[in-house]
């Protein structure tokens, strides 16, 4: 990167005065920027001042075969390399015409605040990315997402980098980095190892986790009996579980999390007990910060609720018919969320929480603080809570899982159809349910897996009802959770697999030791991987269509 050539630009409130400027120092400011294996950008207040944003234009060539891997704003976000051909995955035409359902389309996204362009080859990536030109990368990483999320953009075609802060509304009095990143050039095991030992996170503390979750098969339509029948249908391939997690149902509403459900007469405890007595860990899902429109929380509590800028409780996701978001700078919502996982984590005794829907609690600038600088304090806030216990992070901006999760999400949800169904064919969002998109990011984002936490693919399936997936596709899916993923989970009744299938499981929960030599599309339907596996150095070759899931190559 060239900055020779490049801009610098920066917007800021004084009051309610916005100034706009291109040089680095004013009356009211000083900004300094050090250039070297990386950049530090300072920002010197000569008084209070309300950030907008921050950019920094670099010149930076790229060649017909780059590739710019970009990631998405969270979990569920279409991450994946674009060429200068490519345009970025963006919301729907649907929801720009259909306008009442925009706000609905946009809100597990940065759609609302930021722009994405329609123009080839014009991608934008958080927190980090790499341009790729053979086997050799240039990644460029954050260290810190501390004071807001840091965007990448590249303009392949006009041959710029742009580097800027989603700072909008953070107030600062006192000098403060904004930009923190580094550049390292070497192949892609190296360039990664090298981001992740400078940002200086630990070594995740769990290598695998094998089992089940409940979601995939019943979704909210869960009951005790369900729960022991799934749990007892594992018996036959125990020896290759680890983890039985109860997902979204076992709640009378979402954020009543403590009231005692008819579906669950003898309470969550007495689960968690069943599940310790097979030799497993226990999981429990949640979604911390929401609370259902009915729930009990909400009604009771309005004042602990996000309001928009209209004053009205802030929706936070779609669904269960809408859900509020907690303020967790209410100091009484801060006590009510530790009291959930002091009873979840102490009394009950799970051993891990998979916490989703957290985006929600950074979707807009409050307290003079930016969603990114939210967002850091909020999964600081939850790691203070869970305490030692394990904490899978979903639905969450990655960067800011970045240090505090044991494992996270790192794809939307797999969806129980291969080829999508009627929302897939619109292409509402990237964060949409879709297997596409899911086995996508799996692969793309699985420098991320055994680094900064272990990557959840989401499941795979072997059942054959309630379900539109071939044989084929089934164990493709199986194929990439197991080379790429270390939480590797099921949703079905095991119990009534046949004994091939329970097999099967056997050895998809097995880790195969997988190195990658190359993963990338070869057209725009069909991904290509080159890899070896453990000890053999015989190259082997999958290649498969992202749509259909025909496939070349070895599976399981």
């Amino acid at each position: 990167m060239d900055f020779k050539e490049g801009s610098f630009k920066i917007e800021y409130y004084v009051g309610d005065e916005k100034t706009k400027q291109t040089t680095f120092e004013t009356e009211q400011l000083k900004v300094t920027c050090k250039i070297s294996e990386g950049i530090s950008l300072f920002i010197i207040p000569k008084t209070e001042i309300k950030l907008s944003n921050l950019s920094l234009e670099f010149k930076r060539v790229f060649k017909k075969e780059s590739k710019f891997f970009a990631n998405g704003y969270q979990s569920w976000t279409t991450s994946r390399e674009y060429s200068m051909n490519d345009k970025e995955d963006r919301l729907t035409k649907i929801a720009d015409i259909l306008r009442p359902l925009k706000p609905l389309a946009a809100i597990s996204g940065d759609y609302l605040f930021r722009h994405h362009s329609k123009k080839p080859g014009v991608i934008t990536s958080y927190t980090y990315a790499y341009i790729r030109e053979g086997s050799e990368i240039e990644l460029i990483g954050s260290l810190s997402e501390k004071e807001g999320f840091t965007l990448i953009t590249a303009d392949m075609n006009q041959d710029t980098l742009t580097l800027s802060k989603d700072i909008d509304g953070l107030v600062i009095k006192e000098p403060t980095e904004i930009i923190n990143v580094r550049i390292y050039k070497d192949n892609y095991e190296n360039a990664f190892d090298r981001y992740v030992k400078e940002a200086g996170y630990k070594k995740p503390r769990i290598n695998l986790l094998t089992g089940y979750t409940s979601w995939y098969n019943y979704f909210q339509k869960i009951d005790e009996n369900i729960i022991l029948r799934d749990l007892d249908g594992l018996d036959r391939c125990k020896e290759k579980v680890s983890i039985f997690q109860i997902d979204d149902g076992y709640e009378t509403f979402v954020g009543d999390w403590l009231d005692k459900s008819e579906k669950f007469p003898r309470g969550m405890k007495y689960i968690a007990d069943k599940i310790h007595d097979k030799g497993y860990l226990a999981g429990i899902w949640l979604a911390p910060f929401n609370v259902q429109r009915k729930s009990k929380t909400a009604k009771e509590h309005p004042d602990w609720l996000i309001k928009n800028k209209s004053g009205k409780p802030l929706l936070g996701c779609a669904g269960w018919g809408g859900a509020y978001t907690l303020d967790i700078y209410n100091p009484e919502v801060r006590q009510h969320i530790k009291n959930v996982f002091n009873v979840v984590l102490d009394d009950w005794k799970y051993d891990m929480v998979k916490l989703d829907f957290l985006y929600s609690q950074c979707m807009q600038p409050r307290n003079g603080k930016s969603r990114g600088a939210i967002m850091d304090y909020a999964m600081a806030f939850l790691r203070e809570c869970v305490g030692d216990k394990l904490m899978l992070g979903c639905g969450v901006p990655l960067g800011s899982a970045f240090g505090y999760v044991d494992a996270c999400r790192i794809s939307c949800d797999v969806d129980l159809s291969f080829k999508g169904r009627y929302y897939n064919k619109l292409h509402i969002n990237c964060e949409i349910p879709s297997a596409k998109n899911a086995i996508t990011n799996t692969i793309f984002r699985r420098h991320l897996n055994n680094r900064f936490f272990v990557n959840d693919p989401d499941v795979f399936f072997l059942r054959d009802i309630n379900l539109k997936f071939t044989q084929k596709q089934k164990h493709l899916l199986a194929k990439i959770n197991n080379m790429f993923g270390n939480v590797l989970f099921i949703s079905d009744d095991a119990g009534k697999y046949e004994d091939r299938e329970i097999s099967f499981l056997k050895k998809a929960f097995t880790k195969t030791e997988t190195k990658v030599i190359i993963a990338e599309f070869v057209d725009k339907e069909t991904i290509k991987i080159t890899y070896t596996e453990s000890e053999s150095p015989m190259e082997k070759t999958l290649k498969f269509n992202i749509k259909t899931g025909e496939t070349a190559g070895e599976l399981l």
